[in-house]
């Protein structure tokens, strides 16, 4: 069963919230975080990417910044810039970007559920990137960034959504990139009471994005349950975003190498034809139309590249995904690319750039050629969630990226 929880968000005055809300922190570096912060002062990055306000020289993962961001939030809370609901409430998240749109439920989702795995997941993560949001969480005293929740879809919790939606929205704005963010207080005792008992009834859940928070709630809760073990605390919960399988949108996400590995480009040429059918495309870019199939831009052309039948292993979940395919008969055995998460030679390009960025990129001389995929479905993500298993790293990319600074989720530490 799904246990969620309503809490009482801390979100922007709404007045103010299309210029709090803010990008998530990992998809930006530092330098991007200060223009922004420059000419935005209330933009939660001051929160989220601290290290904006101290001296470059200053490291990102210190203690420092962890402190600074800690200031910040109080400030912004002391400022009236984000104010706390008095009553637990859910929150209904709906964001479009062109014509797709996606409605999720914001709620506490339980670190019970996330350790047992009924909340499933289907990456690795980095004990670095972890500990940075320990420490965050610590310190700050909230979970600032929401984890990414699907679940196969239901009916009925479709009709209470769509129930709730019917009274107007707290925010309704457009960022700077052209989505538009709406966000919806769901306040009344009965609609809540009808949605946690909705989803009870929801056997498991997948995280889509955001492994590192989860494993991070996960660290905090287990360490401050030795001072206070009641599951009343709100650290037994963490801040999600819960949406339906059926209005997740996953993009490609692409991959460009720096070199090859010490071949010409005939012989790599001739030894990626030992596995994939190679033909030159000369109707401009390359973009895959389904699965197993692959686009190529090599020495100023396209290729589309068609892999072998023998190469597809249709049992299993893992070996049939594209971006297996690709690593694991072209990437490590031609361009030696054995660790993905960690060779300096490869770089990972989201669909969201368009094959442009692809072009670019090799075409500046700095990488030697690029790849484009064919985006990983949802299906595939959930089926090897359900079986155990690890998706290569820098499977998906999500689109549209939910706000930091919606709705933040205080969880005090326990005295």
């Amino acid at each position: 069963m799904a246990v969620i929880k309503p809490f009482c968000g801390l979100r922007p005055a709404p007045e103010l919230a299309v210029k709090v809300a803010s990008l998530p922190y990992d998809v930006m570096d530092s330098e991007e975080a200060r223009l922004i912060t420059s000419q935005n002062p209330y933009s939660f990055l001051r929160v989220t990417k601290s290290e904006v306000d101290l001296d470059r020289a200053v490291d990102i993962h210190s203690e420092a910044v962890y402190q600074q961001a800690a200031q910040n939030l109080q400030r912004f809370i002391k400022e009236g810039i984000l104010k706390q609901d008095e009553k637990p409430c859910f929150y209904i998240y709906k964001q479009r970007m062109g014509e797709h749109i996606q409605i999720g439920l914001v709620a506490g989702a339980s670190v019970a559920e996330y350790q047992t795995n009924i909340i499933k997941r289907h990456e690795l993560t980095r004990h670095d990137k972890e500990h940075d949001r320990v420490n965050h969480i610590t310190v700050t005293e909230a979970q600032t960034g929401a984890v990414f929740l699907t679940y196969k879809a239901d009916p009925l919790i479709n009709t209470l959504i769509a129930k709730c939606m019917e009274q107007p929205p707290v925010y309704d704005f457009t960022s700077e990139d052209g989505i538009s963010h709406t966000l919806y207080v769901v306040s009344d005792a009965a609609e809540i009471a009808a949605i946690e008992q909705a989803f009870s009834k929801i056997p498991v859940m997948y995280i889509a994005d955001g492994h590192h928070r989860s494993a991070a709630a996960s660290r905090v809760c287990d360490n401050w349950r030795k001072i206070n073990d009641s599951p009343q605390e709100e650290f037994n919960r963490f801040l999600a975003v819960i949406f339906p399988h059926d209005m997740m949108y996953i993009m490609d996400y692409n991959r460009v190498v720096a070199d090859l590995n010490g071949l010409s480009c005939v012989e790599f040429l001739a030894a990626v034809k030992h596995k994939f059918t190679v033909e030159e495309y000369t109707d401009g870019a390359y973009k895959p139309q389904r699965t197993h199939e692959f686009g190529m831009y090599l020495q100023g052309k396209w290729y589309k590249l068609t892999a072998h039948a023998e190469l597809i292993d249709a049992n299993n979940p893992v070996k049939s995904l594209d971006v297996s395919i690709l690593q694991e008969n072209l990437l490590q055995p031609l361009l030696a690319i054995r660790d993905p998460r960690s060779d300096k030679r490869i770089h990972f390009v989201g669909g969201i750039r368009g094959t442009g960025e692809l072009e670019r990129l090799v075409d500046s001389g700095n990488f030697a050629v690029a790849f484009s995929l064919f985006a990983t479905s949802i299906e595939e993500l959930m089926a090897i969630a359900d079986a155990g298993q690890i998706m290569p790293p820098k499977s998906t990319w999500f689109e549209p990226k939910l706000r930091d600074a919606m709705v933040i989720h205080v969880t005090p530490k326990p005295k």
